[in-house]
């Protein structure tokens, strides 16, 4: 069984610095070009193992539409197609469409009904595809944080780290420059500071 924590992390952008970075000096910090050359934006969709901490079978493309997410959850079973997956993710209206039923459907061999126009039955509003998306009979379930609360998912802690280790300070010359370097600091990360995210926060009183 995969546990798995899912998301997209859209509009990244390949922004080229218009002069080099300086490095440190003594008595001096790095300085950062402040003007930029835009060179196109790139949407990753990230796994993080739950159990590992580790990102797992990434996709990088232009778009994030239902059927980006519909295939990156394809590939993503396909590194193991015979096990059971949970994917931990927000509501957003790509994590629950029809596209990523009928994906589903397929690869746990459940029959779909349809009608005339081959449209499902049953499964036509957003809320009955969600409900079949998270049965736990099937073997491959999506379990969805609450309202508001998509900063639970872990693999926004995740973003976060590639924010600040990569892209913040980061000069791409174009969005293939762009996936290279997203790609490298993925497997960086994995090889050498991947674990399992633990929680810790100590609750305050809230006072009127």
């Amino acid at each position: 069984m995969h546990l798995v924590s899912t998301d997209e992390k859209t509009g990244i952008q390949a922004l080229g610095r218009a002069h080099p970075t300086l490095p440190m000096e003594r008595g001096l910090v790095e300085r950062v070009e402040s003007e930029y050359v835009r060179h196109g934006t790139l949407c990753l969709i990230a796994n993080v193992e739950v159990a590992t901490g580790k990102v797992i079978a990434s996709s990088i493309g232009p778009t994030r539409t239902s059927e980006d997410f519909a295939a990156h959850v394809a590939g993503t079973i396909a590194t193991d197609p015979d096990a059971g997956w949970v994917f931990v993710v927000d509501g957003l209206n790509t994590h629950q469409s029809e596209v990523l039923v009928r994906l589903v459907a397929t690869a746990c061999g459940i029959e779909l009904d349809e009608d005339r126009e081959g449209r499902l039955v049953g499964l036509r509003a957003m809320a009955s595809r969600r409900t079949f998306l998270a049965d736990p009979e099937h073997r491959i379930r999506f379990v969805y944080t609450p309202k508001h609360c998509s900063w639970l998912n872990q693999v926004e802690l995740w973003f976060s780290i590639l924010v600040r280790r990569l892209l913040k300070r980061g000069s791409f010359t174009s969005v293939e420059h762009l996936k290279e370097r997203i790609l490298a600091f993925i497997e960086y990360f994995n090889r050498t500071m991947a674990k399992p995210f633990k929680w810790t926060y100590k609750g305050r009183p809230l006072q009127v």
